[in-house]
């Protein structure tokens, strides 16, 4: 077994293993276990089209599973992803379609595009960086405060989505933005398939993080404040400064996610349309242990597991929140690897390498 296969190993396993479970829970809910699970490779892999859904599916959760295993590598639990996107894309739907009144015109997409992505980024970015500041500044465990900042930024987007910024289209009822002018929208990569220049940027960006946290100075730090703050201080790393930056790259990658759902496919800011995406990124990042590589496939998985699930009902008469205890088995599975490695009489590795630092930290 090559080194490189080796770390998938029990990932796959753990998949495996939860479709094993699953498919119990699919028969006890008097269905076959046959049929949902070929309704589900159908509807994920079965033509062009459903290719192409998969990897709408999927681009989200690529973009939130790469913010928080970024946050993990610098010892940090970034629970705060769903609020950071949500406020990633408000931010997003407010300059792709403020922008071309504030300047009086039309703007062209090279300088109008790039703007909006970038103001998800910076939106998403400083929810992030607010928490790391407390973190590093005060020790507020971040769990608690992205958490805490969940229900904030979701409550204060409903207000704003229900209030100044909701489209004043006459017979609107709906919270949700203006669209967003065109010179703001991302191009989708093929004609007639719904998926879009988004999912190229996502695997770009895992590329970028993956050189970030290999290849840089800044890459470096955060994995040794990630390791060990105290002899992280003590050999002249600014935890303060990295711990800060660590969040807010985190939230920036979280916001860009609500970006490009904005710009590539719904055109504007509707309440909820990312209900979920944040907390899924958390599956994400743990069944791709973290590194963007496992990150990319794992969001790719989850992505063609919910772009299944309606052909799998189709089939089945089964509800498709099958498909979200199935996920919840992986991430069970994933996260309690011990059951995985006893089960297939796997050694268990001598040195076991947490994820993030503990509360007392």
């Amino acid at each position: 077994m090559t080194a490189l296969l080796r770390p998938l190993l029990v990932p796959v396993l753990a998949v495996f293993t939860a479709l094993v479970v699953g498919a119990g829970v699919i028969a006890a809910a008097g269905a076959s276990p046959w049929d949902a699970y070929t309704g589900l490779f159908q509807g994920a892999f079965g033509s062009a089209r459903a290719l192409s859904e998969t990897a709408v599916w999927a681009t989200p959760y690529i973009f939130a599973g790469l913010a928080v295993s970024l946050a993990f590598h610098a010892g940090l639990f970034n629970i705060g992803a769903e609020g950071q996107i949500a406020v990633g894309a408000l931010t997003a739907a407010l300059f792709g379609y403020g922008l071309p009144r504030w300047f009086g015109s039309d703007l062209p997409a090279l300088v109008h595009l790039p703007m909006t992505l970038l103001a998800g980024v910076m939106g998403g970015g400083l929810w992030g960086a607010l928490p790391g500041w407390l973190k590093a500044r005060t020790g507020a465990h971040e769990v608690i405060n992205t958490i805490m900042l969940n229900y904030i930024a979701i409550n204060m987007v409903s207000f704003l989505l229900n209030g100044a910024l909701k489209d004043p289209e006459p017979g609107n009822v709906i919270a949700r933005t203006p669209l967003i002018a065109a010179s703001a929208e991302l191009p989708t990569l093929l004609e007639r398939y719904r998926v879009h220049w988004g999912f190229v940027l996502a695997l770009v960006l895992a590329a970028g993080v993956a050189f970030l946290l290999r290849r840089t100075t800044l890459g470096f730090e955060l994995r040794a404040v990630g390791s060990n703050p105290d002899a992280a201080a003590a050999g002249g790393i600014p935890v303060v400064r990295t711990t800060v930056i660590a969040m807010a790259l985190s939230g920036g990658l979280a916001g860009l996610a609500g970006a490009v759902e904005v710009t590539a496919l719904n055109h504007r800011h509707e309440l909820g349309f990312s209900a979920g995406y944040g907390f899924d990124a958390i599956a994400v990042a743990l069944l791709g242990r973290t590194h963007p590589v496992g990150v990319v496939l794992s969001g790719l998985l989850l992505g063609a597991m919910r772009n299944g699930a309606t052909r799998m009902q189709f089939l089945t008469q089964i509800p498709v929140d099958v498909i979200s205890v199935i996920q919840a088995l992986i991430l069970l599975f994933v996260a309690a690897d011990v059951i995985v490695r006893k089960l297939y009489r796997l050694r268990t590795p001598g040195e076991r390498v947490a994820l993030t630092r503990g509360w007392g930290a």
